[in-house]
């Protein structure tokens, strides 16, 4: 299935905008960071410290969500042909220097492309079809299992301690 250029347009726009994509392959839906690079969005992860994006495998298919950076709304869902890019080709190159600029927080800039050479994986999601139909339903979903855990309740004491900075004001 071909897209049309006004489809084309919109994906590339809205995923180009947002900073954050839900991806479902074979697993549940997660949000992660990309780069838009020759008419896809490139993903980068499954090694050490960086973002995991199980169910894409190299040949599969993936459904992404892309969502308003301000508001949150659902701009456009498509589906897309998942392809694994060997490290080093062009194609690798420029959509790693792509992702480089996004990437934050990295624990070490200086050496990070060789480091996602040997032990990341780079994943090219091409467009196939838009879907232009509104969901029956919410699409809310349960969180993933994390080891992350919540805040603790507040001290009893913190009330009172905060009080008393505003009056001293």
């Amino acid at each position: 299935m071909t897209l049309t250029l006004l489809e084309q347009a919109l994906v590339e726009e809205a995923t180009k905008k947002s900073g954050l994509i839900w991806v479902e392959g074979s697993a549940p839906a997660r949000g992660l960071w990309h780069a838009w690079v020759d008419g896809a969005a490139h993903l980068l992860g499954d090694g050490p410290g960086e973002q995991p994006f199980p169910g894409l495998a190299d040949g599969g298919t993936a459904e992404v969500t892309v969502r308003s950076k301000d508001k949150g709304g659902r701009l456009v869902a498509w589906s897309a042909a998942v392809r694994e890019l060997p490290p080093g080709g062009e194609e690798w190159q420029a959509a790693v220097a792509e992702l480089k600029g996004k990437r934050l927080n990295a624990p070490d800039s200086d050496a990070m492309t060789e480091r996602w050479a040997r032990e990341c994986r780079l994943v090219r999601l091409t467009p196939v079809a838009v879907h232009a139909e509104l969901p029956g339903s919410s699409l809310a979903a349960h969180p993933l299992p994390t080891s992350a855990t919540t805040r603790r309740p507040v001290p009893a004491a913190l009330p009172k301690l905060l009080l008393k900075r505003k009056k001293r004001r």
